[in-house]
């Protein structure tokens, strides 16, 4: 099923679709006790029944015409990895790693699909980054590769849009990865069922105005997603809810020469097979 955050006429709610793009919705508010996605995560596979049933019986709904939210607005955690794929680690001129490469993402940095992401008034930088996401529907501590993908619930679509001269500010990139409204994320869930085994085998384009700029596949990841699941857990609990990003694949601006960067008036396009097509145009901040 594919599962969407909307906001219309001021109110929030929810929208599912079961093998199709036929959407069905309610209000958050006529919800009541099932509560939102993050909690029914939260309370475990009953929860998430009851709450995707309630759903199913909601009315039908155009997500052209309503506006799209993150799916997940409050994660505990957003774990992004980086350098995941063999050619983005050598355009970025970094050797191929043995163990991931772990950053984090804050919430007030997250907008959905259709909202604009902002370049800030203190950096000219912006650059894209097409990613596949999964989120932990089971949380656990020490958890085997081979049991790993029971644990995941879902998969989006990710733009990890960063502030380079930032990012490259200090040893950690985290501050170049948290500007307020640059993690785009969306435009829907899908969940493990609908997709390969472990995501595998998925396509994953950029474009930016209609332009090609990155072009992967996700059997090409060097730490495939019952790997990250394992190797994040050994050093912490992953909880309900936790979004983990993957990577990205060559192609980003900075490794461009000239450098591409985003600027305001530009269309950036994520599409993955399975997942859909995350859509946001770029504004200047303020």
């Amino acid at each position: 099923m594919k599962i969407a955050r909307f906001t219309e006429h001021g109110r929030d709610g929810l929208a599912m679709a079961v093998n199709g793009m036929n959407f069905k919705g309610i209000y958050l508010d006529k919800l009541g006790v099932l509560g939102d996605l993050q909690a029914a995560l939260e309370k475990g596979p009953e929860a998430i029944r009851n709450l995707t049933h309630a759903l199913s019986l909601g009315e039908d709904i155009d997500l052209n015409q309503v506006s799209l939210r993150p799916p997940l607005l409050s994660p505990e955690k957003i774990i992004c990895i980086g350098l995941n794929y063999v050619d983005h680690s050598v355009e970025s001129g970094f050797v191929t790693p043995t163990y991931p490469t772990v950053f984090s993402r804050f919430n007030s940095s997250l907008v959905g699909h259709g909202e604009a992401i902002e370049r800030p008034l203190t950096s000219e930088q912006l650059d894209y980054e097409g990613e596949i996401a999964f989120v932990i529907g089971v949380g656990g501590r020490n958890i085997s590769r081979e049991g790993a993908l029971k644990h995941v619930f879902a998969y989006s679509l990710f733009n990890d849009a960063s502030l380079r001269d930032y990012q490259t500010r200090t040893p950690q990139w985290t501050i170049g990865k948290n500007f307020d409204r640059t993690g785009a994320f969306g435009p829907y869930l899908v969940t493990a069922d609908e997709l390969p085994e472990g995501a595998r085998g998925l396509s994953l384009q950029t474009r930016l105005n209609g332009d090609l700029v990155q072009n992967g596949n996700t059997d090409d990841l060097i730490f495939d997603i019952p790997t990250l699941v394992a190797e994040l857990s050994a050093v912490m609990t992953l909880r309900p809810g936790d979004v983990v990003v993957t990577g990205t694949p060559a192609g980003v601006g900075a490794a461009r020469k000239p450098p591409l960067w985003m600027v305001p008036g530009d269309v950036c396009e994520i599409s993955a097979s399975g997942l859909g097509t995350l859509r946001n145009p770029i504004v200047a901040a303020g």
